[in-house]
C-alpha cells in the first residue's frame, strides 16, 4: 500500500480531505476507519518513521551528523529487535514499537529499509533515471505497505506488487506536487533522464519559474505514477472491511492530486496544489462505486 518516503510530510492523500486523519506518506495512524485493535501498531510504526525522518530532515544539523545519529538510530532498532530494552534516548518511539514486534512479529528488513532510505536523503542525492528513483521508492514507501499489509495478515505476491506499486506512485505524486516546495531545500527528484528527454537539466530546474518544456516534462511524471496507481489499485477489493475503505481513499486521494496537477497546467514548480474539504465528495463517490462494482 504510502505509503511512504524518507521524507514523511504530509503528501498526496493528507491535505486536511475528507477524512481527517494523520498519516506517514499517505498511510492512516489511528483514524476512525482503523481496527482498534491495529491502532497501537500502526501508530508505534508511524512515530518511529516520523522520528527517523526529523532527524534526517529537520533543524540546522551538517548531513554527517545527522548521518551519525540515523546510525545510532538504526543500531537501536537492531537491539530492540533482539529483544534488548529500549534505552533512554529514544524510549517513546522503542517501547511501543517493541510492543508491537513482540505482539505482530513485525517484519523488521522493512522498518530497516526505511532508515535506508533516511539516510539516502540526507546526501540530497540526483536520480539518473528512473529505475534509481524507483529504488529509492523500494525503500522509502513501499515497506510502509507491506507493513500494513504484514499486519493485516495480508501476503500473497500479488497483493504486495499491487502495495508496492500503490506506495512508489504515492510518493512520486508526493514528488511532483511537491516540486516548487522541494526544489529551494535541494531536493531534486527529477530523473535526469526525464529531464533531458525534454531539453532541460535536473539541476536547472527551479521553483517559481515554468516554461513549456517543464511543464511537459511534469506531465510525462504524473503519466508515470498515474500508471503505477492503477496498476496497484486492485487491492481495494483484497483488503477487508475498514482497511479496503481506507486504501480506497488514499487511492482516490493520490488520483484527485493528479487531477489537479493536470487542472493547473503542471505548473507545479510555481506552486503547489492541495486537496480541500471539497475534494472529499468525489473522492468518496468514487471509493463507494468502486466498492459497488466489486460486489456486483
Amino acid at each position: 500500500m504510502p505509503v511512504g518516503s524518507g521524507r514523511a510530510k504530509p503528501a498526496a492523500g493528507h491535505n486536511r480531505a475528507p477524512v481527517s486523519v494523520e498519516h506517514y506518506e499517505n498511510f492512516p495512524v489511528a483514524s476512525w476507519l482503523c481496527p482498534p485493535e491495529l491502532r497501537p501498531p500502526i501508530t508505534a510504526i508511524y512515530h518511529f518513521a516520523r522520528t527517523a525522518d526529523d532527524i534526517a530532515d529537520e533543524g540546522d544539523a551538517p548531513a554527517a551528523e545527522r548521518r551519525d545519529t540515523l546510525n545510532a538510530y538504526r543500531r537501536e532498532l537492531a537491539r530492540v529487535a533482539q529483544g534488548a530494552q529500549p534505552g533512554a534516548r529514544w524510549a517513546q518511539v522503542f517501547e511501543p514499537l517493541a510492543a508491537a514486534m513482540r505482539s505482530h512479529r513485525l517484519p523488521v528488513p522493512a522498518l530497516d529499509d526505511l532508515l535506508d532510505a533516511f539516510q539516502q536523503d540526507t546526501g540530497n542525492p540526483i536520480y539518473p533515471d528512473r529505475a534509481s528513483l524507483q529504488d529509492y521508492c523500494r525503500r522509502s514507501a513501499n515497506p510502509v505497505g507491506r507493513l500494513l499489509l504484514h499486519l493485516y495478515r495480508v501476503d500473497d505476491m500479488s497483493s504486495l506488487r499491487q502495495s508496492d506499486a500503490i506506495c512508489t506512485a504515492l510518493q512520486l505524486i508526493n514528488f511532483w506536487q511537491d516540486l516548487s516546495v522541494d526544489l529551494p531545500r535541494g531536493r531534486r527528484y527529477v530523473p535526469q533522464s526525464d529531464a533531458a528527454r525534454h531539453g532541460l537539466d535536473t539541476l536547472a530546474l527551479r521553483a517559481g519559474h515554468s516554461t513549456a518544456a517543464e511543464r511537459a516534462l511534469v506531465r510525462d511524471l504524473c503519466l508515470w505514477a498515474e500508471g503505477l496507481m492503477r496498476d496497484g489499485a486492485p487491492l481495494v477489493h483484497t483488503l477487508p472491511g475498514r482497511a479496503g475503505w481506507e486504501l480506497r481513499l488514499v487511492v482516490q486521494g493520490g488520483l484527485r492530486i493528479l487531477e489537479k496537477i493536470a487542472q493547473m497546467d503542471h505548473d507545479t514548480l510555481l506552486r503547489r496544489p492541495a486537496l480541500t474539504t471539497w475534494d472529499g465528495l468525489p473522492m468518496l463517490w468514487r471509493a463507494a462505486t468502486a466498492m459497488r462494482s466489486t460486489a456486483a
